[in-house]
């Protein structure tokens, strides 16, 4: 039942990064074209792509990308034995929630603020396009205290970092 839901909630994640996907594309298209064939360039269709841009960077590396499919480096990992590769990842985790617990608060009140300014020409205000960093937050929060979690449920498999 609880993998079925989360199941449905990955393909929603995934929805959400094809629709910001496609509106970066057509706003692209609608660019060139205007631009190139009306003779008459629009401004709003560069704030959108950027806008749609944060947003798919930050959620896709919340929700959509599995974890091997991150950058990473790990010359030392892969060459340790288990037992150093569980140090290596409580280290990694407690590095990388630490560091966004300790930034969520002036993070927090930097977006907050933000609701004062607006985008040129779309008029969206700037906490509405910045909020997509405390949703990255959190669900990486999350994401490395549900691998530690399970690394000691399971103890005897290689965790991964």
């Amino acid at each position: 039942m609880i993998l079925n839901v989360l199941k449905w909630l990955q393909r929603r994640a995934d929805n959400v990064a094809v629709g910001l996907l496609t509106a970066i594309f057509l706003s692209f298209i609608l660019q060139i074209v205007s631009r190139y064939v009306i003779r008459h360039p629009l401004g709003w269709t560069l704030e959108a792509c950027l806008m749609a841009w944060l947003w798919l960077v930050f959620w896709s590396s919340a929700f959509t990308l599995r974890d091997e499919d991150h950058v990473r480096f790990t010359i030392l990992y892969d060459t340790a034995r288990p037992k150093v590769r569980r140090i290596y990842m409580l280290i990694t985790a407690a590095c990388i929630v630490g560091a966004l617990l300790i930034s969520m608060p002036a993070t927090y009140d930097f977006v907050s603020f933000m609701k004062i300014e607006k985008s040129s020409l779309l008029k969206v205000r700037f906490d509405v396009v910045f909020s997509v960093y405390l949703i990255f937050a959190v669900a990486i929060i999350t994401r490395y205290v549900w691998r530690v979690v399970e690394m000691f449920r399971t103890p005897d498999e290689d965790t991964q970092t």
